[in-house]
């Protein structure tokens, strides 16, 4: 089964057929919402939005864990693609551009990062040298020339705090620090799917420039940022469809 997290413009996948939601209880809370279960092009699939279906939950309050847990434990999923809006840093990501990340930095804090925090375990670290499953990438990549949809192979995608957006200053610095693209729900999800040992791969959707960059040289121009999003989530979907085909055939 292949779990699907919605972000911003992908609430729901038109194409499911749903069978049935499930309201699930973890260890760690609740997650963002019911989880969607159904067939996608003859696979099984669960989907859940990663902002709450109403897109309500700002990324700096997504229950990471629970969502990671429910949809790797309680679901059974045997892999996670995570979708989310971006921003563009590097001249190579302008909007409409989707890309399969190849690394992140992480620049959030506070969030609750792994499952493994009472005193009376032994301390667990996980290796997260390479933070995206290279087979995972692979059939994303694979499904995205089979239906046509143009992605970037590789990014660079800096994770932030939000809900804010970042200052011209910070993006310079991100950068030079070699990041691509800057979201803000890249992280601790890509680690916790690594702790819960499961395939764990990211479409990114750049919806717009990021601050300084292209046209927001001045200001963030929000005008056109729907538009775009809306059309890059259409190409996620054909791109879902087309792995899904894969996956069942």
């Amino acid at each position: 089964m292949l779990a699907i997290l919605g972000g911003s413009g992908l609430t729901q996948l038109s194409t499911l057929e749903v069978t049935r939601r499930e309201v699930i209880r973890t260890p760690f809370g609740e997650p963002s919402g019911a989880l969607t279960f159904g067939r996608l092009c003859g696979r099984e699939v669960v989907f859940l939005a990663r902002h709450g279906y109403g897109h309500t939950i700002p990324p700096h309050l997504v229950n990471y864990r629970a969502n990671i847990w429910a949809l790797a434990r309680e679901a059974g999923a045997d892999a996670i693609v995570a979708v989310a809006s971006v921003g563009g840093i590097h001249s190579d990501m302008a909007p409409g551009t989707l890309t399969i990340p190849h690394q992140l930095i992480d620049y959030t804090w506070g969030r609750k990062s792994t499952f493994h925090e009472s005193t009376d375990q032994p301390v667990v670290h996980i290796d997260f040298t390479q933070p995206y499953d290279a087979g995972l990438r692979s059939r994303l990549l694979d499904a995205a020339t089979k239906s046509g949809v143009g992605v970037r192979d590789g990014a660079v995608y800096a994770t932030t705090q939000g809900p804010r957006l970042e200052t011209a200053a910070e993006i310079d610095r991100f950068a030079r620090d070699g990041a691509d693209i800057v979201g803000m729900t890249g992280m601790p999800e890509a680690a916790l799917a690594r702790e819960a040992e499961i395939p764990y791969a990211a479409i990114g959707v750049v919806a717009n420039w990021a601050a300084g960059r292209g046209d927001n040289a001045q200001r963030i121009q929000f005008a056109d940022l729907e538009r775009v999003l809306t059309q890059g989530i259409g190409e996620v979907r054909r791109l879902l469809e087309h792995l899904c085909e894969a996956g069942a055939a």
